[in-house]
């Protein structure tokens, strides 16, 4: 019988519409899984495996696929093997061990057989991963002279002060690198030392409300003593700076140094008292207070900029351009914050009465 026109678009309808009743099915079942496998097996190519399962051809390919990245192994979370009672304990030990490993906390508390991850897990919930501060340590001394300067200096304005310091920089890197975060398979960069140090660069600068002095740079090679402290600053800051300025500027500008053995002797002392810097214009400084000069915050930005993403230097020049460079880089409105902030500070010292200000 010969097939008319009409016959055969019937026939194109019928096998549109049981294709699309196969593209509804959605999963494969466990013997047409199995025939898929022989039918590969057999040479037969996906597309005429769909057509013998009379299912779709992306089905099957997305099957092969599936099959060929291979099943991901379940890895269920450790569970908490301690008691709530022993939550407790773990919670006191931490807090009277700080910086401690979670197995010393772990072992203080007589519990043992968890693993690792199970005790990080517990201690997150309760305690933070920290790196020990440096700052020298405050006795009850230090602690009533601290707040004995804050209330000597409460009513004094600040932007008249001139805030001083020095810092070495390395060619290798800060001091006491911090910790920071790195990525999921990546190893932790290993900083570079050299056998015999690299050696490194003073610098000597100071911030008046919202001016940044300097930097200046120690000549290679001075240990500063009073002596060479005193033809230091006559040779940077009184040559370079502090005769430009005007005679009222003069009279009413109050110099900050911290009590460094070069800094606070008599004979540092007195060079600076015949230079009209003397009494009240010197301000005192209380032992054992980084935290409560501004300039430390300045180093603190310069340093995170000469060493960003792992920067390492050659040269003693090199390092020292870098400075340069940052320093020129820190706008006058970062200098007044930082400046600003002293009245903050002193208050901060009589609150916590004498303490750290955490600044």
């Amino acid at each position: 019988m010969t097939s008319t026109p009409y016959i055969r678009c019937a026939e194109l309808l019928g096998n549109f519409l049981s294709f699309g009743k196969m593209g509804q099915k959605k999963d494969l079942t466990g013997s047409e899984k199995s025939k898929i496998v022989r039918y590969l097996a057999e040479g037969c190519s996906s597309l005429k495996t769909a057509e013998l399962l009379k299912r779709d051809h992306r089905t099957i390919k997305r099957f092969i696929q599936n099959s060929q990245q291979g099943r991901k192994k379940r890895v269920d979370k450790p569970r908490r093997k301690i008691t709530a009672h022993e939550v407790r304990k773990v919670k006191r030990a931490a807090a009277k061990m700080p910086l401690a490993t979670s197995l010393a906390v772990f072992q203080s508390c007589s519990i043992t057989g968890v693993p690792k991850s199970t005790r990080c897990a517990i201690l997150r919930d309760m305690a933070k991963v920290r790196k020990a501060e440096r700052r020298p340590p405050l006795n009850k001394t230090h602690k009533l002279k601290r707040q004995d300067w804050a209330k000597k200096y409460l009513q004094t304005d600040v932007s008249k002060v001139l805030w001083t310091d020095g810092m070495r920089v390395s060619l290798d890197g800060p001091d006491g690198w911090a910790r920071g975060w790195t990525g999921k398979g990546q190893r932790a960069p290993v900083p570079l030392r050299r056998q015999q140090g690299g050696g490194g660069v003073l610098v000597w600068a100071g911030i008046i409300k919202d001016e940044l002095v300097g930097p200046f740079r120690v000549e290679d090679g001075v240990e500063l003593n009073s002596q060479s402290y005193c033809q230091f600053l006559e040779d940077t800051f009184f040559k370079q700076w502090y005769r430009k300025q005007s005679a009222s500027f003069k009279k009413n500008m109050m110099f900050m140094q911290d009590n460094a053995p070069s800094h606070a002797s008599k004979y540092s002392t007195a060079w600076l008292a015949r230079k009209g810097i003397k009494e009240e214009k010197l301000m005192t400084w209380p032992p054992c207070s980084p935290d409560l000069n501004p300039i430390e915050n300045l180093w603190s930005i310069i340093t995170c900029e000469i060493y960003k993403e792992g920067q390492r230097y050659t040269s003693l020049n090199r390092v020292w351009e870098a400075v340069v460079a940052a320093s020129r880089n820190v706008d006058g409105e970062q200098i007044k914050t930082l400046t600003e902030s002293m009245d903050g500070r002193l208050l901060s010292v009589l609150a916590k009465k004498g303490g750290y200000t955490g600044r």
